[in-house]
């Protein structure tokens, strides 16, 4: 269904993708998981069509993206970051907009609209101008704006950052169904339990480029993680770092975090409390972190999801 071979691109000598290549089989819940700068927006848009790239190629159900993207926009809906709403025009009027510019069929627009406000709660809000909707609810709008035209591929790109659980809520159990119904979706987010949930794989992402991709137990396999103890210290420094890393080898420091990689977390933990109290080191912080994709992406890059 979906295609990418080495993807690049630049902004101000900086490269934001360097050399992406992806394969996303039709009806593939496909997730692209990295931290905010990791390049996952640059992708989406790329794929979209929003965005020209700078080299690579992009196929979308046998079309060009370049060649062909009056064809390619026909077959994909776009729910951006951003909401891309008229905030004087009610919901309703919001779809009729959006659905005309697909060149949805007047006699099927309404019905569409309708349909889709009330799959998304709205329908007894949907005269209400969009202006008077919480982002929660102008969310919900956007992704329905995205779905008139019934399109083969959605691609999502953080769809639920800074909004209500409602609409959360509401969201996820949409976003389900389309899975089901057999919708080839590409969804981007650093939010891991996110990913975890719906993707049959995963991509994860960092510094433009794809580090590592693939279910979720393939991911845990190649990345050898185990479980963490993470103890944060007071004022670590250089050379309590060495101290530590002689003690034990297994470990990546994150500022002022230890994570110590262990097979065996309950016999381990002892053990690594004691050493750093022998070497006078403050702990004011210790948490155990359970194997999933948050340890993964720390085993790999270093980097909180989040930062």
């Amino acid at each position: 269904m979906i295609e990418v071979k080495n993807l690049k691109k630049t902004y101000d000598n900086r490269e934001a993708l360097k050399g992406i290549s992806l394969a996303i089989d039709e009806g593939e819940f496909y997730g692209l998981l990295g931290p905010n700068g990791a390049g996952k927006t640059t992708t989406i848009s790329i794929l979209s069509s929003i965005l020209e790239l700078d080299s690579g190629e992009v196929i979308i159900d046998n079309q060009n993206i370049e060649m062909q993207p009056k064809e390619v926009k026909k077959l994909i809906g776009v729910v951006p970051q951003e909401i891309a709403l008229y905030e004087e025009l009610s919901a309703y009027e919001n779809l009729m907009f959006w659905g005309g510019l697909y060149e949805v069929p007047k006699n099927e627009l309404s019905s569409r609209a309708t349909e889709l406000l009330k799959l998304f709660g709205l329908d007894q809000r949907k005269n209400d101008k969009i202006k008077n909707y919480s982002g929660g609810m102008k969310r919900r709008v956007n992704i329905a704006s995205a779905l008139l035209h019934q399109p083969k591929v959605l691609f999502m790109d953080e769809p639920t950052v800074g909004i209500d659980p409602q609409s959360k809520n509401l969201i996820f159990e949409v976003v389900e169904k389309l899975h089901k119904q057999g919708m080839t979706i590409v969804y981007t987010t650093h939010y891991m339990e996110e990913a975890e949930r719906f993707c049959d794989r995963i991509g994860i992402i960092d510094d433009g480029k794809i580090i590592a991709e693939g279910t979720l137990d393939e991911l845990r396999n190649s990345s050898s993680v185990k479980e963490t103890i993470a103890i944060t210290f007071l004022n670590l420094n250089d050379m309590d770092v060495k101290e530590i890393s002689a003690f034990w080898g297994d470990m990546k420091q994150i500022e002022n975090t230890v994570h110590f990689y262990s097979l065996n977390v309950k016999s381990d933990l002892s053990k690594l409390v004691l050493q750093c109290n022998q070497l006078g080191l403050e702990i004011t912080n210790i948490e155990i972190l359970k194997m999933n994709l948050e340890t993964i992406f720390l085993k790999l890059t270093g980097k909180q999801l989040r930062d």
